[in-house]
């Protein structure tokens, strides 16, 4: 049975609801595949999204610097685009740390952050009240990656959907077409509106392999992370010790890629499965999809977008996108 929407106290509504038995029966499903896999949203437990925090900042990963400076440069071009007094839907919000840059020249009439995880994003709302105590805020707890129900608290104004960081990469191709209808037809459901999106674009291969594995080792503690977080998941007993990382761009797939990849031989238990790994063999744990221009632009059609505008940065590396809901 599912359990309702929550409106709490604070304007803090609880859409999602974790189901231990689900994701656990997900975990194992990924584990036991002929070609061992793990969602990349389990990379994202409380240390995870803090050690995400540190990739950002390093020199190998050109997204986030990259994204800002295209920001920098085109914001007012970009709100010349999309017009003032939306309702800023801002998905996968996290620490909420980009969409504060867009209010000033945006002027939202209403900030609506999502995010899976409640407690990482009640923090974030918190401090961001305080320093916009005028503006509303709705912060919406939700696992927005299969679903896109805005609960009726959000409002019927016009939507501006914010979708930064390229994490439009971690769908593959059909997945991220859905996606984009979603988005699309959530705008239809209030009074228009559209999508603001980053988007990283295909480079050079040493670029994107430096990306996601980085000189420090900081991409390789996140990735093997995850395998804490499965132990505490499914009660596993996966040693850190036993794997190592690895994070590449696969250029015929057109995709980075991050996987583990056993050191040895290794059998890995927990209460009602196991699964041996022979030396080499890899989990898939993440994949983000590089995209050209045109090759996006035309995803943006497909998915019943119209007027798209893309600025992108003066190497070619980096791309936003702005594109409208037809009403």
């Amino acid at each position: 049975m599912t359990k309702p929407v929550e409106h709490l106290p604070d304007g803090f509504i609880q859409a999602f609801h974790q189901n231990d038995a689900a994701i656990r029966d997900e975990v194992m499903t990924g584990l036991l595949a002929a070609e061992a896999r793990v969602a990349p949203k389990f990379l994202y437990d409380a240390l995870g999204s803090k050690l995400f925090e540190a990739i950002c900042e390093l020199p190998e990963y050109y997204p986030t610097r990259t994204e800002a400076a295209i920001f920098a440069r085109y914001l007012p071009a970009m709100a010349k685009a999309i017009g003032v007094g939306v309702t800023l839907v801002d998905l996968g919000a996290g620490n909420c740390a980009k969409a504060p840059r867009l209010f000033d020249v945006l002027a939202p009439r209403h900030y609506v952050p999502v995010d899976i995880s409640a407690d990482f994003l009640r923090d974030a709302v918190a401090q961001l009240k305080c320093r916009f105590p005028d503006l509303p805020i709705t912060a919406i707890s939700m696992d927005f990656s299969s679903a896109m129900a805005l609960p009726d608290a959000v409002g019927r104004d016009r939507r501006l959907f914010f979708y930064p960081g390229s994490s439009i990469g971690n769908f593959a191709p059909d997945a991220a077409l859905a996606f984009l209808r979603r988005l699309r037809a959530a705008c239809v459901e209030g009074d228009g509106g559209g999508l603001l999106i980053g988007v990283d674009l295909v480079k050079d291969k040493r670029l994107l392999d430096a990306a996601y594995d980085d000189a420090l080792g900081v991409t390789a503690a996140f990735n093997l992370n995850l395998l804490q977080h499965l132990n505490a998941l499914l009660g596993a007993d996966f040693d850190v010790r036993d794997w190592r990382h690895r994070g590449f761009f696969n250029v015929a797939a057109g995709r980075a890629e991050m996987h583990l990849e056993a050191r040895r031989d290794v059998c890995v238990a927990w209460p009602g499965g196991r699964r041996r790994f022979a030396e080499g063999e890899l989990i898939h744990t993440e994949s983000s999809y590089k995209y050209t221009r045109e090759g996006f632009l035309q995803l943006l059609e497909e998915a019943g977008f119209v007027a798209s505008r893309a600025w992108i940065d003066e190497r070619a590396w980096f791309m936003v996108c702005h594109a409208r809901a037809p009403h």
